[in-house]
């Protein structure tokens, strides 16, 4: 269930980090709230997923698949531009976090 709860985060977390740029775009006061509501659900999730896994490996999945979820995003909603280079790196960062899965404790 932890697992579960971690992936829902990751989730939670990029759509989090998307709706700060959008909230920008926007420009009015009310769009703020969208980030900050989703902050408070995000950081509740994360602490609700540490309960069943070590702090370590809930962070370090959190945030690499939420960076990772923000690129993708960015590029897909505000035409933001991705080297080959940077790809090659996040798709590092993805092979760290199937391996920190692949052999963690919980």
């Amino acid at each position: 269930m932890a697992w579960l709860i971690l992936g829902i985060a990751v989730v939670t977390e990029i759509i989090w980090a998307l709706s700060l740029k959008w909230a920008a775009t926007v420009g009015q006061w009310q769009a703020a709230l969208v980030p900050i509501t989703l902050s408070f659900v995000n950081m509740g999730l994360l602490a609700l997923a540490m309960k069943g896994l070590p702090a370590g490996t809930a962070y370090a999945i959190w945030t690499g698949l939420g960076a990772v979820g923000v690129i993708i995003g960015g590029v897909i909603l505000f035409g933001d531009r991705v080297t080959p280079v940077q790809a090659a790196f996040m798709a590092l960062t993805v092979i760290g976090v199937v391996g920190t899965k692949l052999f963690a404790s919980a």
